[in-house]
């Protein structure tokens, strides 16, 4: 505790999700050695060397970009949301036309050299949130003008949508919907908000049936609304998780104890949440869902407390792009919802995937660091003519 207190002192912004985010990493470490043991005598190697190698140094370099981004002042972020929808789109294309292709989608891009892949949608998703905070806050005055405002506006969010729903729908709609969130907030009219939302509907059923992955996304449909009419192999990944979620129990089976990480496909990524059930049991469970919970709250604070206009709309969509990833992942491990392959921020074992969450993370704590900042000369001004 005292080293946790030591490093609080030396960081800016709001210190409770400062601990969030050291309480999230200690739990993501915890259970990804335990997650990880089955796949490291699959590929020949030790937890060990799997979690010091690997996920171990992406947590800190996680740490490390939340605590570079936070101390960048957010304005500038404004500016950086241009040139990332300038690189993210053709990057975009690019991925879908010549992804690495894993599970019959072409979501990834190999970076050249180093060998490591990434999600194009993760930086998606920052470029998209920032641009369009940028854009509803420079659009104030003409934004209920249809070709000022809206038409830019609703073209970013269709284009990008439309890129990564051809691979990836679960992360294309929780973005779409945090878009529609910051339409709101940014006092778009409810029609146009409405003619956004028909558009897309019209790209949802495009992609659906007749996109790449038409069949894929019918039979996890199915699977979900039907599982007594699917053969086993369809409700695999399910029926695996519903287990692990029954014999966690209230307290668990304890840290290592697992036994549905042997069977699991991702127990370290998309069903991590149903291994820390097995192992914490429902007092883990509830610790998760509170830690983001409250995670949501002190944003919220943040955003009714922005003096500024972009840093509120910054600090909504990236706080409500964090959460709601968060919860889709749960529901999917508690059968709430169809099989989709979102990670659990902050918790699921991911490289760049907890670059990009880290980044987001920074973003926010910068908004709350310019509040805190802005506080104190209220403070410091409101006191002089007392002194005086």
């Amino acid at each position: 505790m005292f080293a946790i207190k030591t490093l609080l002192d030396k960081t800016k912004g709001d210190r409770w999700i400062w601990l969030i985010i050291i309480l999230l990493s200690m739990i993501s470490i915890l259970t990804v050695y335990s997650a990880t043991g089955t796949y490291a005598y699959k590929t020949g190697k030790t937890v060990e060397k799997i979690l010091l190698t690997k996920h171990l140094i992406f947590v800190v370099m996680g740490i490390g970009m939340i605590y570079i981004a936070h101390l960048l002042d957010y304005k500038y972020y404004a500016g950086i949301s241009k040139v990332l929808m300038i690189i993210t789109i053709p990057l975009l294309f690019y991925t879908a036309i010549f992804g690495a292709n894993i599970n019959d989608a072409s979501r990834w891009v190999k970076i050249p050299l180093i060998g490591l892949t990434f999600q194009t949608s993760d930086l998606a998703k920052i470029a998209l949130i920032t641009f369009l905070a940028r854009m509803l806050t420079k659009k104030q005055e003409n934004i209920k003008d249809v070709k000022k405002a809206f038409i830019p506006i609703m073209g970013s969010v269709c284009v990008v949508f439309v890129l990564i729903a051809w691979a990836n729908l679960s992360t294309a709609l929780m973005l779409f919907g945090v878009s529609i969130l910051l339409l709101i907030i940014g006092r778009i009219s409810i029609k146009q908000i409405a003619m956004v939302c028909a558009g897309g509907a019209v790209l949802l059923l495009f992609i659906v049936f007749l996109g790449p992955r038409a069949a894929t996304y019918k039979s996890r449909v199915n699977s979900f609304l039907h599982p007594e009419q699917q053969h086993s192999d369809k409700t695999y990944q399910a029926d695996q998780s519903k287990i692990a979620l029954a014999t966690g129990g209230v307290f668990g089976k304890g840290p290592g104890n697992s036994t549905q990480r042997n069977f699991l496909p991702h127990p370290y990524s998309d069903f991590i949440f149903a291994i820390i059930v097995e192992e914490y049991g429902l007092i883990g469970a509830m610790s998760v869902i509170v830690l983001y919970l409250f995670l949501l709250y002190r944003c919220v604070r943040i955003v009714t407390q922005s003096p500024k206009a972009f840093g509120a709309l910054l600090a909504a969509g990236l706080s409500f792009s964090l959460t709601i990833q968060a919860f889709a992942n749960m529901a999917v491990a508690v059968g709430l919802g169809p099989v989709t392959g979102v990670p659990l921020p902050l918790v699921s074992m991911g490289g760049t995937s907890m670059i990009f969450t880290s980044i987001a993370f920074g973003i926010i704590l910068s908004v709350s660091r310019d509040v805190e900042e802005q506080g104190s000369k209220k403070v410091i001004v409101g006191e002089i003519p007392a002194m005086a």
